[in-house]
């Protein structure tokens, strides 16, 4: 699963744009995790031949970064080059050939082919055409759509204690241990970690880890369906699928910055307790809602309430250290936090005002993320 640093890399990587009706942020963090191994691709527009079509993914790498970045580069295009998409007829199995010859083909690179890298990654991605959301999903990253308020659909994270996957892999000689493939791999389905795939006598989706992606198609319902997110499982890790409609909605109605929300979510994610590397991308449709007064107003009042609490408490100066402060704030039935979110969601708020009340303490704070408890 790979080291930890003593303290997270909090710098964000960011992204947004627009085209074709939809609206994208994307945020990226390493966290807790010596390397950042994740990797994304977002596009509006992808050719001449398919100007009204759109794509997004994310890829979570593990035992190295060289497989996400190669396939955030190339899946796409492996994906429309398949026969059964460039006849038309058959977007999904188009998907499902794409996956499968990039898998193959990046067997060819020299530090895969050799050995020398053994790295892997999830996939999690969406093709959105003018009436169709195409998504494909390849190990535990995952994908949800959030429609008339609610999380109408999610991927199925690919884990090796699943009945099928688990089945899939004993046949193929493996074990699951630990709920790892051969004690080893968190995930059963990924694209690389070909020293998983060296079975002889069986196919590219019977091997210990499968490349196959699951591919499920909905109507585009443009007066209902809000957003979607892609994000690998640090985020996942530590938020609901409701938690996480929840609290984008919530953010949604105060402000259009996508970036913003974005980086809010993995930053709330990280104050939760996820100790991964993060990658989300939040796609809005036309039917999103729109930032309200009142919700903003609501923000507005609970930022004074947290602002005049932290007051309080300093001011008592029983114990000014920064940790001591979350915990008596995650002590009161404070109104108004974001859903999802709670307390962790103010956490950035929460520091800004403390740092300013007692800017001799300002050093102690950045030691202090594992509030997930509180």
């Amino acid at each position: 699963m790979g080291a930890f640093l003593d303290k997270p890399k909090t710098e964000k990587h960011n992204e947004h744009g627009c085209g074709n009706g939809l609206r994208y942020g994307v945020a990226s963090m390493q966290g807790w995790r010596v390397e950042m191994e994740d990797a994304h691709c977002a596009v509006t527009g992808l050719s001449e031949e398919l100007p009204d079509w759109s794509f997004f993914a994310v890829f979570d790498g593990h035992a190295g970064a060289r497989v996400s970045a190669h396939c955030a580069d190339h899946l796409l295009e492996s994906i429309v080059q398949s026969e059964e998409f460039q006849r038309g007829d058959d977007v999904i199995k188009g998907i499902r050939s794409g996956f499968l010859r990039l898998d193959d083909r990046m067997r060819e690179l020299p530090e895969l082919a050799s050995g020398e890298d053994k790295s892997g990654s999830t996939a999690v991605c969406a093709l959105i055409s003018p009436r169709q959301v195409f998504v494909a999903n390849c190990g535990d990253s995952r994908a949800l759509l959030c429609r008339d308020g609610k999380p109408v659909f999610a991927t199925c994270d690919h884990k090796p204690v699943l009945p099928a996957e688990k089945e899939r892999i004993i046949r193929a000689g493996g074990s699951v241990m630990i709920q790892r493939v051969n004690g080893s791999l968190a995930v059963s389905r990924a694209l690389g970690d070909y020293e998983y795939k060296n079975v002889e006598g069986r196919g590219p989706c019977e091997q210990l880890v499968s490349p196959e992606p699951e591919v499920s198609v909905m109507d585009w319902d443009e007066g209902r369906d809000e957003f979607l997110v892609l994000a690998c499982d640090g985020v996942w890790d530590v938020m609901t699928n409701e938690d996480l409609c929840s609290f984008v909605r919530s953010r949604l109605a105060i402000s259009s910055d996508l970036e913003s929300i974005a980086n809010q979510v993995i930053d709330t994610c990280l104050y939760k307790g996820s100790r991964d590397n993060m990658s989300i991308v939040l796609v809005t449709f036309p039917g999103v809602g729109q930032p309200s007064t009142e919700a903003i107003q609501q923000e507005m009042e609970l930022e004074a309430t947290l602002e005049r609490r932290i007051t309080e408490l300093v001011r008592q100066g029983d114990n000014l250290e920064f940790l001591h402060i979350l915990q008596a704030l995650a002590e009161d039935d404070i109104p108004g936090l974001p859903p999802g979110g709670g307390l962790s969601a103010k956490r950035n708020f929460i520091e800004s005002v403390f740092k300013k009340l007692c800017p001799q303490q300002a050093d102690s704070v950045s030691h202090n993320y594992d509030i997930g408890s509180c």
